[in-house]
């Protein structure tokens, strides 16, 4: 049931008003539901013992699962011990 409050007029389905914008900013909406499967792919449909195995690299560095998984996304890098200069420039970037 509506809220009182409400004006309701023919084909308004009773959800809640729009005024503070959508969730995807000013961008269409296709756009906000393609990057949002990108990222689920990403983060949601990564293998089981894939993210295992990354979680125990990850802590053996002294990363986080996440600031592991960026490294391969984005520079295509699997950090080894011996980078030890990139490792340090992650754990800078920390708040």
């Amino acid at each position: 049931m509506p809220a009182p409050h409400l004006h309701i007029t023919i084909g308004h389905n009773g959800g809640p008003p729009l005024e503070d914008g959508f969730k995807w900013g000013d961008a269409p909406i296709d756009v906000y539901y393609a990057w949002k499967r990108a990222h689920d792919d990403v983060w949601k449909g990564i293998p089981y013992h894939t993210m295992i195995r990354r979680v125990k690299l990850a802590e053996a560095l002294g990363l986080t699962f996440e600031e592991y998984t960026l490294e391969i996304l984005f520079n295509g890098r699997y950090l080894q011990a011996e980078d030890t200069g990139r490792i340090a420039e992650i754990k800078a970037q920390r708040r």
